[in-house]
């Protein structure tokens, strides 16, 4: 198994604890400033200068993660999706503004969705039709600015439902992202196939991967090594991608970086 060069969610005043491991190798960056309606308005300004400012000398891949808090992508109020949509267009202006080539967005798929899409007529069509509605014209921005949108595993069980979502814009701007711990949280909660099936069955369309370990009660983030995950098995189906995804680890304590990237390349599966 070939080892995959791995880098970090970081926000843009934590880069400098790690710059050497991230620059000298040209890692991948996922910055996580532009989160909050706050950030995207009156800080835009100087929290792109930072971010810019902490990237300065850095040649490899960034991205950024959007906004999410109480967006939800299929909202069902009409009077709230435009305000959705115009949060997610502030989010891809700033991902253009550093540089950003992928920026993740949480998906709204549930059990809950699972259960019940063929419980009422027409459930499937009505919610795509409301995703389409809030994201239409963000994905149609993004492909003006070279910027990809990458959307994430939340809760999703089936994997394949994210996937059609995706497919069904039609769009090189928009793609997939797996959250590592999210999928298998969803096997422990909800039954869902283990994350190296959540990695095959994205196929081509994975752009983008969060790496994290957890026990499968809750949303850790812990370094790999810390929780159940089989990481052997998910970096070998990493490693049969045909694309070449965006793999940054996501810790809920950016200090364990080092830890988790030592027991991936203690594995053989992480450079």
């Amino acid at each position: 198994m070939t080892p995959l060069k791995i880098g970090a969610c970081l926000k843009s005043c934590q880069i400098t604890h790690h710059r050497d491991w991230l620059f000298d190798a040209d890692r991948d960056i996922e910055i996580q400033d532009f989160m909050s309606h706050t950030a995207l308005t009156e800080e835009r300004h100087d929290r792109i200068e930072a971010v810019k400012t902490a990237l300065r000398g850095h040649q490899g891949r960034v991205g950024i993660h959007g906004p999410f808090e109480g967006l939800d992508i299929d909202n069902k109020d009409a009077e709230l999706r435009p305000l959705i949509t115009k949060r997610f267009l502030l989010a891809v202006e700033a991902a253009a503004a550093i540089g950003a080539r992928q920026m993740v967005l949480h998906s709204p798929y549930t059990l809950w969705y699972q259960n019940n899409v063929l419980a009422s007529p027409d459930y499937a069509e009505d919610k795509l039709g409301r995703i389409h509605q809030v994201l239409a014209p963000v994905v149609k921005q993004a492909e003006v600015e070279g910027v990809t949108l990458v959307i994430e595993n939340i809760m999703d069980v089936d994997p394949a439902t994210r996937r059609m979502m995706v497919d069904s814009f039609a769009s090189p701007a928009i793609a997939l992202s797996i959250d590592t711990g999210h999928a298998h949280l969803a096997r422990r909660m909800s039954g869902a196939p283990p994350v190296d099936y959540f990695v095959r069955d994205a196929g081509a369309q994975l752009s983008h991967v969060h790496l994290q370990d957890l026990d499968g009660h809750a949303d850790r983030h812990w370094a790999p090594g810390e929780g159940e995950i089989h990481w052997t098995e998910v970096f070998r189906a990493l490693g049969e991608c045909p694309n070449n995804p965006h793999l940054v680890l996501e810790l809920r304590n950016n200090r364990d970086i080092p830890k988790g990237f030592g027991y991936l390349q203690s594995l053989g599966v992480a450079c």
